[in-house]
């Protein structure tokens, strides 16, 4: 049963980060949606610049643990499922900055697409 959680919890661990990169983007179709991105974004950056430990990282070693597995290694999620995987760890720096990139388009393009609804037609 431990395993399974920790299996479940790694897998909203990568839904919450593949949100934080495409969120903005989800919220040019569902509005309401920018607040929460906007949360995940502060969220998981501040783990990146002030070390801040994810509590869905601690959910997961915890359930490892129980289940008598190792838990992640304190460099953390990221370091572990991701960087080495999908991107060479050399790339590490210019990863967060397009993520941080993307980000910020998304932003634009949501800015750009409500704004342009709210003006009134001129007649």
């Amino acid at each position: 049963m431990y395993r399974l959680l920790a299996d479940a919890t790694a897998g909203v661990h990568f839904l919450f980060v593949a949100y934080l990169v495409v969120g903005g983007f989800l919220a040019c179709r569902w509005r309401w949606t920018i607040w929460t991105h906007v949360v995940a974004v502060v969220w998981g950056f501040s783990t990146v610049l002030f070390g801040f430990v994810c509590p869905l990282t601690e959910l997961e070693n915890w359930s490892r643990r129980r289940a008598g597995e190792a838990g992640l290694p304190p460099s953390g999620f990221i370091d572990h499922y991701i960087t080495g995987v999908l991107y060479p760890r050399s790339a590490l720096e210019l990863v967060r900055v397009l993520v941080m990139l993307v980000v910020l388009t998304s932003w634009v393009l949501y800015l750009r697409f409500y704004r342009h609804q709210r003006v009134p037609s001129v007649q």
